[in-house]
């Protein structure tokens, strides 16, 4: 399943031994009643952040991102994981490799800031590079994706662009997105991207 994760997680740091459940702030140990949770939750969040975006500077601010949309659901919102995790047979960044990893995108978000606003091309480019970089680092234990879409979708608004990769009414958009990711295909990230980005009226 091109969707699966697997854990590295045998001292159940962020697990219920019993339940195999996320821990999590309401205690809830029903895997379903903790998504719906998790998804309320974070739809608060998210449209609170949609009317007051968290502004970009560095790559600290994917951990604040991060934060907000989940502090309601987990106190390890925010923080790096301290577990190996792969999807689909493909394993993300070692944990002992973050403080490079984090540096990388540090380098490529102060590239994306210097590029003129009207070069739509490039900055669809440097975009997908900073989301594959973002992706392929993963670095929560849950809520990478929604984290990640949150941050880009600010990067292009600080280039007066909307932009949004899961349209409640275009599943099409999000498989090729989700296809972009997964797969790495930074050239299929940025046709996406140039596709959907609108100039902010």
């Amino acid at each position: 399943m091109r969707n699966a994760y697997q854990y590295l997680d045998p001292d159940y740091t962020y697990t219920d031994p019993q339940t195999g459940v996320l821990r999590n702030l309401a205690n809830v140990t029903n895997q379903d009643d903790l998504l719906f949770l998790e998804s309320a939750s974070v739809l608060k969040r998210a449209k609170e952040l949609a009317k007051k975006p968290i502004k970009i500077k560095d790559v600290k601010a994917l951990l604040a991102i991060h934060q907000y949309l989940f502090q309601d659901v987990y106190q390890w919102a925010g923080k790096p994981r301290t577990v190996n995790i792969s999807k689909a047979g493909k394993p993300f960044i070692e944990t002992n490799f973050f403080a490079t990893s984090l540096n990388y995108i540090d380098t490529l978000i102060g590239d994306y800031h210097s590029l003129e606003k009207t070069d739509l091309k490039r900055i669809a480019q440097k975009l997908a590079e900073i989301l594959d970089a973002v992706n392929f680092l993963h670095p929560f234990r849950e809520g990478n994706g929604r984290t990640q879409r949150e941050f880009i979708r600010v990067l292009a608004l600080e280039h007066g662009l909307t932009l949004n990769l899961n349209p409640p009414d275009n599943a099409d958009v999000y498989e090729r997105y989700m296809s972009g990711t997964i797969d790495g295909d930074v050239a299929k990230l940025a046709a996406l991207i140039e596709e959907l980005a609108k100039v902010e009226i």
